[in-house]
């Protein structure tokens, strides 16, 4: 398919828990066509669905070589290990932020197929599989930064210059192709 626009923070398909894929046909193989050729990216290590206005719990990654995707992901594993870095969002361009992850994660999904997989990585990899779990969970990880960065971060992104220049009230989210499962 193609290289999706990215959907910026303030639409309300980022805060919006995402639906299970529970119908494995050739929209679910566009869906993860589509999410494997936007992280295709310099600079995107991961892209959950609903970065591309989709509200389905499915993501890419791109980290150190390893490139890949997961239907219905679940973190079934962190590790008690913490790492703490800065971390950006494509959702929310140009801002970073010193945000404690776990060292180590797993999250279990299914594949076209619906066949079980199991991804499982340390450091940047870890932190991407956690990153964009949050997503599908309606989360943005500025919401895990500590209350005083978490002021500052906002007040960063009331003054950038995306997010000025986006619709100040979107109304709804994307409408998707009939044959998602799990969407009425």
């Amino acid at each position: 398919m193609s290289k999706r626009p990215i959907v910026r923070f303030g639409d309300p398909v980022l805060v919006t828990p995402t639906a299970p894929i529970t119908t494995f046909d050739h929209h679910t193989e566009a869906l993860v066509r589509d999410l494997l050729d936007t992280v295709d990216e310099p600079g995107h290590a991961g892209v959950a669905a609903t970065q591309i206005g989709v509200g389905l719990r499915a993501f890419s990654y791109n980290v150190e070589g390893r490139i890949g995707y997961v239907i219905n992901p679940e973190i079934t594993e962190l590790s008690e290990e913490t790492q703490e870095g800065e971390e950006g969002c494509l959702s929310v361009p140009d801002l970073w932020y010193p945000t404690r992850r776990a060292l180590r994660a797993v999250v279990t999904g299914v594949d076209l197929r619906n066949e079980p997989i199991t991804v499982s990585g340390e450091g940047l990899l870890a932190r991407c599989l956690q990153h964009e779990t949050d997503h599908l969970d309606g989360m943005v990880y500025l919401d895990r930064l500590d209350r005083e960065t978490r002021r500052e971060a906002m007040r960063a992104v009331r003054r950038s210059a995306w997010f000025l220049q986006q619709d100040p009230a979107p109304t709804s989210m994307p409408k998707l192709p009939s044959g998602f499962g799990g969407m009425s």
